[in-house]
């Protein structure tokens, strides 16, 4: 049996991690069925839809607009208020099936099939709602797949961060977002949907210990593993986990640090 998530963690330690294969190593913890042969079939799928990209000389404007034909009109790659209900909108190897999901995965499709076509492109992970951008960040050649690669001004986003935060567009919103970043949040979303639905806590463990194993994650991970595996009736090892994240926390804050380990004595004293 392959061991995917050391491959994970490896690849997330890398110069230039791969953002296609992070999201697929992904895949296989939800879906362990879907192993080598369906991570090459995706990344196989990504290379075809690469070739299907006009060839030529393009400027940000037209790289954008080529994405939004082959991906958007073409395929029919877009989202609906229903890919927030589902699991598989999060995977990208069912993304790349279904040609449905979230903004962020479907951002992922289009990043990964403008740059093997040789586009300059980029995430920008804007709150709530992540798009695509083309050239120089300076430029503002924005999209939205989710919307099937609508192309974006600067004032789209600036309605987008209204809405989701309701502040005022801060120019570094729109900085090429980081590869490993992306991947966090894409865990988050997993972690979101699972954290809605109790009977499906083990989706969101393996999420946690995805995150983890990504060299930058907020210490907060350890705290929100251990209260998953509390309420999966694994008391002993939650609170080894609540006890590791006190020590964490004690040097700033020594009430906090108690607090944790009050909680994990209480874990403790519910052990058969």
């Amino acid at each position: 049996m392959e061991d995917w998530r050391s491959q994970f963690a490896q690849e997330a330690r890398e110069e230039r991690p791969d953002l296609a294969l992070l999201c697929l190593l992904i895949g296989t913890e939800a879906e362990p069925e879907l192993g080598q042969a369906g991570m090459d079939a995706a990344e196989i799928e990504l290379d075809r839809l690469a070739g299907l990209v006009p060839y030529g000389p393009k400027d940000p404007v037209a790289w954008a607009r080529a994405l939004e034909k082959l991906l958007g009109e073409q395929y029919g790659f877009g989202g609906t208020p229903a890919e927030y209900g589902r699991l598989d909108s999060s995977l990208l190897h069912q993304v790349l099936r279904r040609r449905r999901g979230l903004p962020i995965t479907l951002s992922v499709v289009w990043m990964e099939v403008a740059r093997r076509a040789g586009a300059p492109v980029y995430g920008v992970a804007l709150p709530g709602h992540f798009v695509v951008g083309f050239g120089d960040p300076g430029e503002r050649v924005l999209a939205d797949p989710f919307a099937g690669g609508r192309p974006m001004t600067g004032a789209d986003a600036g309605l987008l961060v209204a809405g989701a935060t309701g502040e005022r567009l801060d120019p570094s919103l729109l900085l090429p977002a980081d590869t490993l970043d992306i991947v966090l949040r894409v865990l988050n979303n997993i972690r979101a949907w699972a954290v809605a639905r109790p009977e499906h806590s083990a989706v969101a463990l393996w999420a946690l210990d995805l995150a983890l194993l990504l060299p930058s994650h907020p210490a907060k991970l350890r705290y929100e593993r251990a209260r998953v595996l509390i309420q999966r009736g694994e008391f002993r090892a939650g609170a080894g986990e609540l006890e590791a994240y006190a020590d964490v926390v004690e040097p700033v804050d020594r009430a906090a640090a108690e607090e944790l380990r009050q909680q994990a004595m209480a874990a403790r004293s519910r052990l058969n």
